[in-house]
């Protein structure tokens, strides 16, 4: 009898897949290839028409239109920002949540493309360009391609599609912004939370990987150096706070060397010093700005205490008094480390493998980079979630070894080839997701 019911088993399965795990849908690439000639001109169009953070209001507005277009509910201005929350409910089934992000740079576009960005910002009286130097109309558009994917495939997964169109992503305020605007009290709490993100050294048609930290905290930090200024030819009646700093920069870098467990990591860097009005003036105070980048919170403090300790250090050998001490100021806000769950990336992969192949899956390497999609995995919630990278440099720059990192103004994805793989890949992800029980 035990035998009969052994045998038994696997047409009840057949019956109900529901019993294990439903059999794994076949994503339908002829369907994606039929979407490109759609989705490459709106790409360029997005490439064309770049925002900066907080001021993305064309963007949002267009990236809304399109998800109604395909009978998407769509909520906009969350949180007091261009934010927007796309809602697809297919019955029952577990909530996912798929984000991209939405500004671009003020920066000058280089590329050379025939549909360069030749936009410019201003902001309190000055002049930029503005680029999509990071890959976020590529984010955009393979976000909207899967979306229009899972619509017209609605009869082979069954839940919620939680689509979040999200702003000022360079400048780490704007998951923050949504998360406080009660984006999952309104919206519900996502089973699982995923997104993408641009590479400028994976091959297009492959994509990347990573468990645990796959990317850093970021926070910058601002400290005023003291002095007491004098004529430049009188260099004994001055504290010169140039030469202050100087020291400064140069035993800040000791804290990585010294202070810091080898098998650790961390970032100390420098990133502006602005000083003096004059070449004969020695001047009474100098800005610098600097970058920290971690993982672990212990190291973080770390890194404060020592920085605080330097330059009180280095004012106090110079003769300095307490109150000339080098104001050091930390930020109330910054981007937490990425933080990719171990299960959900397994699971990721092997959707991967299942879409575009085995050798076109790789491992990634770990970042120094910031990315505040950590944002939706970190609320008391704990939510699953992975940012994966999605391979776009063009062959024959990988030929030429010419491979521009992202935040350069000669950085492009090649358009045709990233877009169906990321399409291809997050919405075989996503339905796997949905039909596991």
């Amino acid at each position: 009898m035990m035998y009969a019911k052994l045998l038994f088993l696997p047409f009840l399965l057949f019956l109900n897949p529901t019993i294990s795990e439903r059999n794994p849908v076949e994503v339908n690439l002829p369907l994606i290839k039929e979407d490109l000639p759609y989705l490459l001109p709106f790409y360029k169009k997005l490439h064309q028409m770049p925002e900066v953070s907080l001021h993305e209001k064309e963007t949002s507005a267009l990236l809304a239109s399109e998800l109604r277009k395909i009978g998407i509910s769509v909520t906009e201005n969350i949180g007091n920002t261009y934010g927007i929350v796309g809602i697809f409910k297919n019955g029952d089934g577990p909530t996912l949540l798929y984000r991209t992000d939405m500004d671009a740079l003020p920066m000058a576009e280089k590329t050379g493309l025939p549909y360069a960005s030749s936009k410019i910002h201003e902001s309190n009286g000055s002049k930029s360009g503005v680029m999509h130097s990071c890959g976020h109309d590529m984010h955009m558009t393979t976000w909207l391609g899967t979306a229009r994917a899972l619509v017209k495939m609605k009869d082979q997964w069954k839940g919620t599609l939680m689509l979040i169109g999200q702003p000022a992503e360079e400048i780490g305020a704007g998951a923050k912004a949504m998360l406080e605007a009660g984006l999952y009290e309104k919206y519900g709490v996502p089973d699982y939370a995923i997104g993408l993100h641009c590479s400028p050294t994976i091959p297009a048609g492959k994509v990347g990987y990573g468990k645990g930290f796959t990317m850093a905290t970021s926070e910058s930090v601002n400290i005023t150096v003291y002095g007491i200024g004098a004529h430049g030819a009188s260099p004994h009646m001055s504290v010169d706070p140039i030469v202050l700093s100087s020291l400064l920069i140069m035993d800040l870098q000791t804290i990585t060397s010294r202070n810091l467990k080898p098998i650790e990591s961390a970032v100390v860097t420098v990133g502006s010093i602005h000083a003096g009005t004059a070449s004969n003036i020695i001047p009474d105070e100098v800005k610098l700005g600097l970058t920290l980048r971690t993982f672990k919170e212990d190291v973080r403090q770390m890194i404060h205490k020592r920085i605080v300790e330097i330059c009180n250090g280095t004012a106090m050998a110079a003769g300095l008094p307490p109150e000339k001490y080098p104001k050091v100021e930390f930020p109330s806000v910054y981007i937490a480390a990425n933080y990719n769950n171990e299960l959900l990336v397994d699971k990721l992969i092997k959707s991967a493998k299942n879409a575009i192949g085995s050798e076109q899956v790789v491992d990634a390497e770990v970042q120094m980079v910031a990315e505040d999609f950590s944002a939706y995995g970190r609320t008391t919630h704990k939510v699953p979630s992975v940012l994966f990278w999605l391979g776009t440099a063009p062959e024959e720059r990988i030929k030429k070894n010419n491979l521009p990192g992202l935040h350069s103004p000669f950085y492009y994805p090649e358009p045709e080839k990233s877009l169906e793989t990321g399409i291809l890949v997050t919405s075989k992800s996503l339905i796997d997701l949905f039909n596991r029980k």
